[in-house]
């Protein structure tokens, strides 16, 4: 019996409460396409064990022109629709920043869709680094604001994992690694890089990165497996603080 016991214990599959990377705010970047698909993934995700969604559209200079008042307005639509469809859900809405050109006019403006007013989740290209990264990095925690790397496991500049992880951890980056990542969705490199960054301990947050409904099918599987237990075993994931 005493066996049985601690074998079901650790079976137990990990339910986090907070998901903080999603693109649910239909019609405004690459994510939701409609309000009936929003309110389609949003029961999804509660059908996964998320009591809150914090969705984060992209804000791109030259391709997704997203504003704090064009995301506020279409966080508001969306709980709109979500409570008068009864989806037992909290929803609140950061951004997804990506590290151009143009993020320096955003930054000093000031008006930022932080997440807790303390954190900014912020992208790279997948294929190269900026070249004024770290100032962008400093500039952002001069600001006030810690900095969450979005999915680090995808980005195909990474060709030494050890010391160029290290080095952003030395800048006081937090990682976000998309939970997808460890099933082989985004292609073996993200899923090796995903694996190295649970092993090394070095992931901070989980996100769903969901997009649309083939995103979610893939997490269920995901959440299943052996790996996604071994991640809160290897790793302080924060999530459920926010």
């Amino acid at each position: 019996m005493i066996f049985s016991f601690f074998f079901k214990k650790e079976s137990k599959t990990k339910l986090l409460n907070i998901d903080l990377h999603s693109h649910l705010i239909p019609m405004i970047d690459d994510g939701s396409e409609s309000m009936e698909e929003s309110l389609s993934l949003l029961r999804e995700m509660v059908t996964l064990g998320y009591k809150k969604i914090i969705t984060t559209p992209h804000i791109m200079s030259d391709t997704y022109i997203n504003t704090p008042d064009i995301i506020n307005e279409g966080l508001e639509k969306l709980l709109e629709a979500s409570k008068n469809e009864g989806i037992n859900i909290e929803i609140e809405a950061g951004a997804e920043y990506y590290l151009d050109d143009g993020f320096y006019d955003v930054l000093q403006k000031g008006d930022m869709m932080s997440i807790n007013d303390k954190y900014l989740l912020v992208e790279t290209s997948y294929i190269g680094k900026p070249l004024q990264f770290e100032e962008m990095i400093y500039e952002i925690g001069l600001a006030g604001y810690k900095v969450i790397l979005a999915h680090p496991e995808r980005y195909r500049y990474i060709k030494n994992p050890k010391k160029e992880y290290e080095r952003f951890k030395e800048l006081g980056i937090l990682f976000q690694v998309n939970i997808n990542s460890f099933g082989g969705y985004y292609g073996k490199s993200a899923k090796n890089l995903a694996d190295f960054l649970n092993k090394n301990g070095m992931i901070d947050f989980l996100g769903s990165d969901v997009h649309h409904e083939k995103h979610v099918s893939t997490l269920k599987n995901v959440m299943d497996s052996k790996v996604y237990k071994s991640i809160f075993k290897q790793n302080n994931i924060l999530n459920d603080t926010l």
